[in-house]
């Protein structure tokens, strides 16, 4: 069971099979993050608890992150092909799902030549006990699950936009030692990871705008597109409890303001399907994505 199933399971009181402790929000190790590199951004505001990892659905999480990082997963020198994506996990600004909308997209996308950045953000405080936690978590989920077309998004912090686009300052500045084009640096988030790409886009600098965006199963509420916007990846599933019935105000904010735009929206895989939902077609959306930016120029050839 992914985890957002689970968490929307838990949302709307479905009679889910019981789960063991550590796949309901327990404590568990985190992953060794081997070059994980501090971003410097400062200490999450009023926070006072530990940041801890979490099992939810036999996937890792993290709450409470105080201090944003930036984790390396390069291709092969051989593959390369000097794009590169920053990814976002989602969680509701209260957890990131780290391995399946993180470090596992993250590999893929290095697996097919692209090298990738997990952008662990700072998080809203959550308590420091389990059923606290998922107190705070569902409560998270009903406000986004009672937004409906032409509604206002929900209300993001300010300080994951802030680590994302520290993040991109980062990886342009070391984009020759990591055999990267500078102009070819995008970002790519899940849900909550997705309004931060966007909130990027929407407050970012020139010096600072990506060079291209692709919230995945994201708010698909209008938001202002800067005239100098990059162009936009979407996808979700019609049956996303949470952001499936809102329309597509996003990519008509795009078209409106005459910047490429391309929709991808599945029959099903829900909300938090990762690289896909087996048994559905939303498997296919990361090798869409891989060929809309060849398309789009951002692959180039693989060096020699």
């Amino acid at each position: 069971m992914r985890v957002a199933d689970l968490l929307v399971a838990v949302l709307l009181c479905s009679a889910a099979p019981a789960l063991a402790q550590s796949e309901r929000g327990g404590p568990v190790a985190g992953p060794v993050q081997l070059k994980a590199i501090p971003l410097g951004t400062g200490n999450m505001r009023g926070a006072t608890v530990d940041e801890s990892w979490i099992s939810i659905g036999g996937q890792r999480a993290v709450r409470n992150v105080r201090e944003a990082t930036l984790t390396p997963i390069l291709p092969d020198p051989a593959r390369a092909t000097g794009a590169a994506v920053i990814v976002a996990p989602g969680g509701g600004f209260v957890m990131l799902s780290m391995e399946s909308e993180g470090l596992s997209v993250a590999r893929w996308l290095a697996d097919h030549g692209i090298a990738a950045f997990v952008l662990k953000y700072r998080l809203r405080q959550t308590p420091a006990d389990q059923p606290g936690f998922m107190k705070a978590l569902v409560a998270v989920l009903a406000r986004a699950s009672g937004n409906k077309e032409g509604e206002e998004r929900i209300a993001t912090p300010d300080e994951p936009a802030a680590d994302a686009i520290a993040a991109l300052k980062l990886v342009r500045a070391r984009a020759g030692e990591w055999h990267i084009d500078p102009a070819r640096i995008g970002l790519l988030g899940f849900s909550a990871g997705a309004m931060t790409a966007l909130g990027v886009v929407e407050h970012s600098a020139p010096d600072t705008m990506p060079a291209f965006v692709a919230p995945i199963y994201g708010s698909m509420a209008p938001i202002p597109v800067p005239a100098d916007a990059p162009p936009l990846f979407t996808a979700l599933a019609l049956d996303d409890p949470l952001f499936g019935k809102m329309g597509y105000g996003l990519v008509q904010s795009w078209q409106a303001a005459r910047r490429p735009a391309e929709l991808h929206v599945y029959q099903s895989g829900g909300h938090g399907f990762g690289l896909g939902k087996p048994g559905t077609t939303s498997t296919s959306w990361i090798e869409s994505f891989r060929l809309w930016l060849d398309t789009n120029g951002f692959l180039g050839r693989p060096r020699k």
